[in-house]
């Protein structure tokens, strides 16, 4: 097999009925005329849902066979192994990016012990979000308000009042927040962001806001699994503020036992990777080109390329001022 490198992915879309078309606008994305475009899976391995290498000697092959072939070269060797049988050989964390022009479902994602006993088997689902755009008045919805408990939401729920139980805050871009499986969550109108989680894709919704689906008809909800799922200690989730670090400025904001997300601001070159540990990186800002990389051209604006854990120091330099997400595995 060919020696690994750095690897860029064909994006899957998402055509849910909350999404919008500011991939084309914001991202530079070419969409298809017509279509709503909810979510692009840069990085993932579930299932059929699977990342293609798009150039170099590895181009053609899935996410899915070149952790299957070569693990600890890819991920680490400290890389825990998520779950059993199926589940030990997935590339555990899914990036995405969404883009909210209705409000998501009121939802929340169970945790691994849980979602171990689901036919088939899943992952757990944490998650964190770092947000790119922001309109007026939009909200994040993230946890419930302290004092609702079991039998209070699923009133409400009954009620149509879901969404009072549920703290909500007015994000600003930069913003980051860990929602941890069990957390009660939703993504408002207007809002625009990065996602990095747990190798997961299932949801249960328990309120999605009278709308009706593609098909004419209310959406499924979910209440009894999303009752069993919630965490209803958790309480109201706050964002971390990043704010505007000087150039060159390298920062951790988020971590927890699945993943780690730091900021770099690069004007200069600098080496990423090579620590050991598997690197997805996104553009937030500007472009960098990164040596190695088999695809034309820098990285640009919402394009992601995964730094395999066994390479050495990797060169990258931005083409001006650039904004990285740098997400790691632990």
């Amino acid at each position: 097999m060919a020696k690994l490198y750095p690897l860029r992915f064909v994006p899957l879309y998402r055509h849910y009925v909350w999404g919008g078309r500011r991939f084309g606008t914001l991202l530079g994305r070419t969409l298809a005329p017509g279509k709503i475009y909810a979510e692009s899976w840069e990085v993932v391995d579930h299932g059929e849902d699977q990342s293609v290498v798009v150039a170099g000697p590895l181009a053609g092959l899935t996410l899915h066979e070149l952790v299957g072939r070569h693990r600890e070269a890819m991920l680490g060797s400290t890389a825990r192994r998520p779950g059993d049988g199926r589940l030990a050989d997935r590339f555990p964390l899914l990036l995405k990016f969404l883009d909210a022009a209705e409000n998501l479902s009121m939802q929340v994602h169970p945790g691994d012990e849980l979602a171990a006993r689901l036919d088939p088997p899943d992952l757990g689902k944490t998650e964190a979000w770092y947000v790119l755009a922001a309109e007026p008045g939009s909200r994040i919805y993230a946890g419930l308000e302290p004092g609702v408990d079991r039998a209070m939401l699923a009133r409400a729920i009954d009620e149509g009042t879901c969404a009072a139980c549920v703290h909500w805050f007015e994000p600003r871009p930069g913003d980051a927040l860990l929602i941890r499986a069990g957390t009660v969550h939703a993504l408002g109108v207007g809002v625009m962001l990065a996602e990095i989680q747990q190798a997961s894709d299932t949801t249960y919704r328990l309120f999605d806001w009278n709308r009706l689906g593609p098909d004419g008809k209310p959406r499924a909800l979910h209440v009894e699994q999303a009752l069993e799922a919630i965490d209803f200690a958790a309480g109201p989730i706050m964002p971390v503020r990043t704010g505007a670090p000087p150039a060159d400025a390298d920062a951790r904001i988020l971590d927890c036992e699945h993943f780690a997300l730091d900021r770099l601001e690069l004007s200069r070159p600098v080496s990423l990777a090579g620590d050991g540990r598997c690197h997805l990186v996104s553009v937030l800002a500007g472009s960098v080109a990164v040596a190695g990389d088999a695809a034309e051209g820098p990285l640009g604006l919402g394009q992601t390329i995964l730094l395999p854990a066994a390479l050495a120091p990797v060169a990258a330099v931005p083409k001006e001022n650039a904004t990285l997400l740098d997400v790691t595995l632990p």
